[in-house]
């Protein structure tokens, strides 16, 4: 099989989530299933919950979704939102994902939960996806679109596959509008990016591509409780990752998580989800 190319910037991020220290300490700290950001009603809950309660709120903007739907999920991890999706409506999910590592932990949770035959996991970039124009009923993603080199090039493909009367739903961490860019450069040589997108920005680029916004629910403070979490998490946790994720790894996480959390509260990040419909 002939190695797929991808630019520089989806290469790290596939390097980083096909690590052995990424795959243990986001399936140990995440709760197996996700790798989303979650919603918190308080930092007691657990970050299962919290990331269910993210999988349900987007699902509402989907409409009524049943064994006809085809979803795509791009960027989707371990692929649990498509199997929670699959597994209380019936609906058909692709997960298209960079990550191989994550994608046969994905596909071994498909076999043992029996949903093989409702929740397909491929591997590939969200920046060029396999599928001819209008293949899905709804696009979907959760916390991917960050890792794109080319972020426009994104929204145009999720659009480009997006059935007419179909559902773009995603959410993304993203910086504000007005963000003093410079102190989020911790955050930036973290993740290996120039820059994050901004809601305006989001919002152009999938009306230039024929979307329109039908809502943006902005939590920017969900983003900080949920890193908050994870680094709680992560610090209560100590025996169980030891052995299994390296010390450099977390003393990186650790710095990583906490920028993160200044973002959010000093107003420089915001998270939220978008529901854009294609006419």
């Amino acid at each position: 099989m002939t190695k797929k190319s991808y630019s520089k910037v989806v290469e790290t991020a596939r390097n980083y989530y096909n690590s052995q220290d990424a795959q243990n300490f986001y399936s140990i700290i995440w709760g197996g299933e996700d790798l989303h950001l979650g919603i918190y009603n308080s930092l007691d809950d657990d970050i299962f919950s919290a990331s269910r309660r993210t999988i349900d709120e987007m699902a509402l903007y989907a409409g009524k979704l049943n064994p006809e739907t085809r979803v795509m999920d791009l960027g989707g991890g371990f692929g649990g939102s498509g199997r929670h999706l699959a597994k209380n409506t019936g609906c058909h999910v692709t997960v298209l994902n960079l990550s191989e590592v994550e994608n046969e932990y994905g596909r071994a949770l498909n076999k043992q939960q029996g949903l093989e035959h409702l929740v397909e996991i491929i591997d590939g970039s969200f920046e060029e996806v396999p599928f001819p124009d209008e293949s899905f009923h709804v696009v979907w993603s959760q916390d991917a679109f960050l890792h794109s080199e080319d972020r426009e090039k994104t929204i145009r493909e999720a659009a480009r596959i997006l059935k007419k009367g179909g559902d773009l739903i995603f959410t993304d961490p993203m910086q504000t509008e007005n963000c003093d860019e410079q102190v989020l450069k911790p955050i930036y040589q973290r993740i290996q990016l120039a820059s994050l997108g901004t809601p305006r920005f989001y919002q152009k680029q999938a009306e230039k591509n024929g979307l329109t916004l039908k809502n943006f629910r902005e939590m920017p403070l969900q983003l900080a409780n949920h890193y908050e979490k994870i680094l709680m998490e992560t610090q209560d946790n100590k025996d169980k990752l030891e052995g299994k994720v390296s010390d450099t790894y977390l003393t990186n996480m650790k710095n990583g998580l906490q920028h993160w959390i200044d973002g959010g509260r000093n107003g420089n990040l915001t998270w939220g989800i978008f529901h854009f419909h294609k006419e």
